[in-house]
């Protein structure tokens, strides 16, 4: 057995392999251009501030909010604006002090307090309130972003339409098989960054969400989501290769409260 497949059975509480494939918010896909597999993938840097989106409010200013989660006018579909009374304020995309011995550009997933930190120089993170797997989808461990997409396609699980027949009437012959495309209203959101270890996709993703409501809880399949606004700033902020680091739930945070 694999070290990820019984790594993740141990983390999931399972003792089958059919458990395995509960977990994880897609199935396996084709891999797009910019990912580790091609010669050159397509990365960015990520010390280099992101290139601000276009809001109905102007260029966001750190700590501006109402600017920050605006609306998008200038992607691929517009990306409406978050309301901001649907998000706990504590899960606000915030820099905050951080210490960690992990490198500039590593990505920190705190499941127990659902936050995600991109490490950044002098002791800093750019935070951002996630959320995450709910009881029986919850894991820990270490990955790599081997490829992103902008509004990904969703293929879920075999198991998922399974246990939610009323999906499949969403669901169309795509390329990669049985899914919804990339668009508003998909449950992927606007961005999506495909988690590997290795050469195995562990089917786990960060992504954006059609429910905002839903950061700073414990809901998903094991995918990491995140509000729109937030995961296009991560999304340009972070390359092809990025590790990723996701805490056990009885790790501490190691951040103060801001």
């Amino acid at each position: 057995m694999s070290s990820l497949v019984s790594r993740r059975l141990l983390l999931l509480g399972t003792a089958s392999l059919s458990a395995l494939a509960l977990a994880g918010c897609a199935e396996d896909q084709e891999q797009p251009e910019a990912s580790l597999a091609t010669p050159n993938p397509i990365v960015s840097n990520p010390l280099a501030a992101p290139a601000n989106k276009s809001t109905a409010a102007g260029p966001a200013k750190p700590g501006d909010f109402a600017a920050m989660y605006g609306p998008i006018n200038d992607d691929k579909f517009p990306i409406p604006g978050t309301k901001l009374s649907e998000i706990d304020p504590a899960f606000l995309r915030k820099e905050v002090d951080y210490k960690t011995n992990e490198p500039v550009g590593t990505i920190v997933i705190d499941p127990q307090h659902h936050y995600l930190y991109h490490v950044e120089e002098g002791g800093k993170a750019m935070r951002y309130g996630v959320g995450v797997g709910r009881e029986g989808f919850a894991w820990s461990g270490e990955a790599t972003i081997n490829f992103k997409r902008e509004w990904p396609d969703w293929y879920p699980p075999k198991e998922m339409l399974q246990r939610q027949p009323e999906l499949k009437k969403k669901m169309a012959q795509l390329q990669s098989g049985l899914g919804m495309a990339g668009g508003p209203g998909n449950p992927l959101g606007v961005r999506a960054m495909y988690l590997w270890q290795g050469n195995v996709d562990t089917l786990f993703r960060i992504h954006g969400t059609v429910e905002p409501w839903s950061i700073g809880k414990s809901v998903s399949s094991g995918c990491i989501r995140m509000v729109n606004q937030d995961v296009v700033d991560l999304y340009q902020r972070v390359p092809v290769g990025t590790r990723v680091i996701v805490l056990g739930n009885k790790q501490p945070a190691t951040v103060a409260r801001l």
